[in-house]
């Protein structure tokens, strides 16, 4: 309620442009309840309105200006008096004067560094906000919004595995071996224990993942810790040699990156505490210390639209292959039942893209380079007679007829007239050789090259 012009006079609303849209998380708050905020990422634009709306129709608001603010913060809950801001960025939206009537205001922080992502932890909080203030004589009018901020990391290059041999001197020697140092936050630890030593009497076994927190320097450091999670791997009294498996999902835990000095205020770590407890209670354990990163989201959708696009173009090429793109002395330009008959002309063999056909073709055979060509197909082939109608007879035909001797190393002189020129030159002679070859079949001769048919040089 307002006297005599005290207290607050107007609302003030912070619209976020794209907040239909825009993904939301979860983060506890400083009393443990679960809380949903606008997600952000580091580099990312802030951008929205601002409305200013008058609790008096017909009233004047007098104001000194009208600002907002971007803020990153880091809160000390043993040291609440002083905040630490790491980023501040102010835009003045509205110079001293009055307010008459409902004004909105336009505002954009253009590509915001966020060095660090939001946490809220037992005696540290680090947030983002929004804080739009109406600067008034007596008191101010303000009005925040927290947003939240996720920092995505790549995958890191140096990823060993850890491997140690721990125990106590003549009772109890184990090796564990984990099979990497850093996980992302929904990543599965793997690892196996083995027992190379066993002399006390072992119950069960244990593995935890425990959370520890440190704020402040020097003598005013304060540790917590947190257990996680915890799983019990073993129960009853292992052998020597025996080895336990270790599987532990890290997707259905509330977890956080590494944070290593964050601005000098306080560290959070990440170990994996395995504890052996034996028959009197008594526990071993050994900690070994894991980083944790955050692993971008992986878009589906646009993945498999681009696997289909893929897979329609290797249909389309294997198509146009398939329709004649191919000269006929190439093996995928014929039948199947030329494609043995043809001989070796030395050309180049068949790309990637064709030989790997998304319709799961059978390849041609692959003829010998120095097998010689049959004369009934060679002579079918240079002739000028329509194609063969009965491929399956001559076929036969062809069974009949013996192989003719290899042809020389070196590659036959090229022709440099056409072929149709050629034919006309020697329809007499070809015509002749055709009527006897439908009678009976060709002999061999020792003077036959490559090319069965006289070529003039």
């Amino acid at each position: 309620m307002s006297f005599f012009g005290f207290g607050q006079s107007a609302d003030i609303e912070i619209q976020l442009d794209g907040s239909d849209t825009r993904k939301m998380a979860e983060m506890k708050t400083e009393d443990g309840k679960k809380e949903r905020y606008f997600l952000y990422y580091d580099g990312e634009s802030v951008s929205g309105k601002v409305n200013v709306t008058l609790k008096r129709p017909g009233g004047r608001l007098e104001h000194q200006g009208v600002k907002i603010e971007f803020v990153g913060q880091i809160e000390l809950y043993y040291d609440r008096g002083n905040h630490h801001e790491f980023t501040s960025l102010v835009k003045e939206l509205a110079r001293p004067g009055e307010l008459s009537h409902n004004t909105s205001f336009d505002f954009e922080f253009n590509q915001v560094e966020k060095p660090y992502e939001s946490y809220s932890g037992t005696n540290v909080r680090l947030r983002y906000f929004l804080r739009v203030t109406i600067v008034r004589r007596l008191s101010d009018i303000a009005r925040e919004m927290d947003l939240l901020v996720h920092t995505l990391s790549s995958y890191p290059e140096m990823n060993n595995s850890i491997k140690m041999e721990v125990g106590i001197e003549d009772c109890l020697h184990i090796e564990f071996e984990y099979n990497k140092s850093k996980y992302h936050l929904k990543d599965v630890i793997v690892g196996k224990i083995y027992f190379l030593l066993v002399r006390i009497k072992i119950k069960h076994m244990e593995i935890a993942i425990i959370k520890r927190e440190t704020t402040g320097s020097g003598p005013n450091t304060f540790n917590e810790n947190e257990t996680i999670a915890k799983y019990e791997i073993m129960d009853g009294a292992p052998v020597r040699g025996e080895s336990i498996p270790i599987r532990v999902f890290l997707a259905g835990y509330d977890l956080t990156p590494t944070m290593r000095d964050i601005n000098k205020k306080f560290s959070v770590r990440y170990y994996l505490n395995l504890v052996l407890v034996d028959e009197e209670e008594r526990r071993y354990f050994k900690q070994q210390e894991i980083t944790l990163w955050r692993k971008g989201e992986r878009l589906r959708r646009p993945l498999q639209q681009q696997l289909m696009a893929q897979q329609q173009s290797l249909q389309q090429l294997s198509l146009s292959n398939q329709q004649g793109k191919f000269p006929q002395s190439h093996p995928q330009g014929q039948p199947p039942e030329f494609a043995p008959q043809m001989p070796s002309t030395g050309g180049e063999p068949p790309s990637p893209q064709q030989s790997q056909s998304p319709m799961h073709e059978e390849a041609p055979e692959q003829l010998p380079t120095n097998s010689s060509p049959q004369p009934n197909a060679r002579q079918q082939h240079s002739s000028a007679t329509p194609p063969q109608t009965q491929p399956e007879q001559e076929a036969d035909d062809d069974l009949s007829t013996p192989k003719l001797p290899s042809p020389p190393t070196e590659p036959p002189n090229s022709i440099d007239s056409p072929e149709d020129e050629f034919l006309e030159a020697h329809a007499d002679s070809l015509s002749d050789e055709e009527d006897v070859e439908e009678q009976e079949s060709v002999k061999p001769s020792s003077g036959v090259t490559q090319e069965p048919v006289p070529v003039a040089q």
